[in-house]
């Protein structure tokens, strides 16, 4: 099992970037593909990005494409969500995700372990 909690949303005019922080517990954190996903008010929560165990491959949402980059520290239990150019549409809960499957996945229910998520706000 792991335990995840997120860190570093906050509120960010448009252009500007934010980076997300989600701490993991538990001795196995590197055999874990980490997810990042998000839901907006009344909205799905949808796929942003993914990263696999060894940290060498990621998947991204077309729509962040090019703006937020996925990195982890397997040393350090943690993986990171670099937003950058924000925009009003990156608004959003933001949530990390663990699975134990060996490649980085778009779908949440490969998803079994969830942090709490944390508030990122854009304003234009």
């Amino acid at each position: 099992q792991v335990q995840l909690v997120e860190s570093g949303g906050g509120s960010v005019q448009a252009g500007g970037s934010l980076r997300l922080s989600c701490a993991a517990s538990g001795r196995t954190f590197s055999s874990y593909a980490m997810g990042w996903f998000r839901q907006a008010p009344g909205k799905e929560r949808a796929f942003v990005g993914a990263i696999n165990w060894r940290g060498d491959m990621t998947d991204y949402a077309d729509s962040v494409k090019g703006r937020f980059s996925i990195s982890r520290d397997n040393a350090e239990n943690t993986v990171y969500l670099q937003m950058n150019s924000l925009k009003p549409e990156d608004t959003a809960v933001y949530f990390c995700a663990a699975s134990q499957r060996v490649v980085p996945s778009a779908a949440w229910y490969n998803y079994p372990y969830w942090g709490q998520g944390t508030q990122v706000t854009v304003s234009s």
